[in-house]
């Protein structure tokens, strides 16, 4: 397990980090979302020892990080860093080689990892004449190909069309069944709520919560309610101790002022016939990111 603990940095009289503290468990995809200038990019620095803290530590199975240690990491920064004049596959054995594999392994490792990631068409051209999503993948590919204990990514999203961010996303899945521990940033909200198992947010250089998907929603989300049915359900809106959020014909979301106001209602629309659907709103990731930043 990766864990900070009260981690804070300066910039001259700014306080870039203020007391961060989280953990990314072994196997745990964890979501590091934010505004910008929020911490993330600084957190992540620290981390791979990029940049010095001013006081916490950063620990990994309960001991302080050394630069052995973050040489097993893998890395991804949201600039790319890749030689633009080298070849695709050349420059992934290459960096699997700085990392001690073998000739032969770094070439396995990274045949296998570019197929994965769809560039196995594209190892013999050279990163510049990949357009900006595959460079992306390429640098996702640098990040992974010396199979690090640990993996962190800034913005590995960043610049990816539907179908590249499905096959990144598979490709991280797996890299977390195998037991290595995964911290990304992203602004991309839907992704991480659909990817993470822990989410960790931030903004102005503090925590302001973190957790399961589900632990965030119990704690921030709103108590809204979804009715669904045939006919129009604009008679909700004379219906004692409820507020109508949204309508739209059949459909509509909902606040009850009691349980016995929501159960009024729920007997309201099975009397009225025609009812498909009647549960509690699921609070999406983008919905408790405003909550708790506001």
């Amino acid at each position: 397990m990766l864990e900070l603990d009260d981690v804070t940095k300066r910039y001259g009289e700014r306080l870039a980090l203020d007391h961060v503290g989280f953990a990314v468990g072994d196997g745990r995809l964890t979501g590091f979302v934010g505004g910008n200038g929020a911490g993330k990019t600084t957190t992540m620095r620290i981390i791979l020892g990029v940049l010095s803290s001013d006081g916490g530590s950063v620990t990994i199975d309960g001991t302080p990080l050394t630069a052995a240690d973050r040489r097993r990491f893998g890395y991804m920064p949201e600039e790319r860093g890749l030689y633009p004049k080298m070849k695709v596959l050349e420059q992934i054995v290459y960096l699997a080689r700085l990392h001690g594999w073998s000739a032969e392994g770094a070439r396995r490792n990274a045949l296998d990892l570019l197929e994965r990631l769809g560039l196995g068409e594209r190892t013999n051209d050279t990163i510049e004449s990949l357009s900006l999503g595959n460079q992306q993948r390429a640098q996702i590919a640098a990040a992974l190909v010396h199979q690090p204990e640990l993996l962190v990514l800034d913005e590995p999203f960043s610049g990816l069309d539907p179908m590249a961010v499905e096959t990144v996303q598979g490709v991280l899945a797996d890299v977390a069944a195998t037991g290595t521990p995964v911290l990304f940033s992203s602004h991309q909200l839907d992704i991480v709520e659909r990817l993470c198992d822990d989410l960790v947010i931030i903004s102005g250089g503090r925590i302001v919560a973190s957790g399961t998907g589900e632990t965030l929603r119990a704690e921030y989300g709103t108590d809204r309610w979804e009715l669904l049915a045939s006919g129009d359900a604009g008679w909700l809106r004379q219906q004692p101790g409820i507020r109508v959020i949204e309508f739209d014909g059949g459909w509509a979301v909902f606040e009850a002022e009691s349980d016995a106001a929501r159960e009024a209602a729920l007997a309201a629309a099975v009397a009225r016939g025609g009812l498909t659907s009647f549960a509690r709103e699921r609070t999406s990731l983008a919905q408790i990111f405003k909550e708790v930043v506001r």
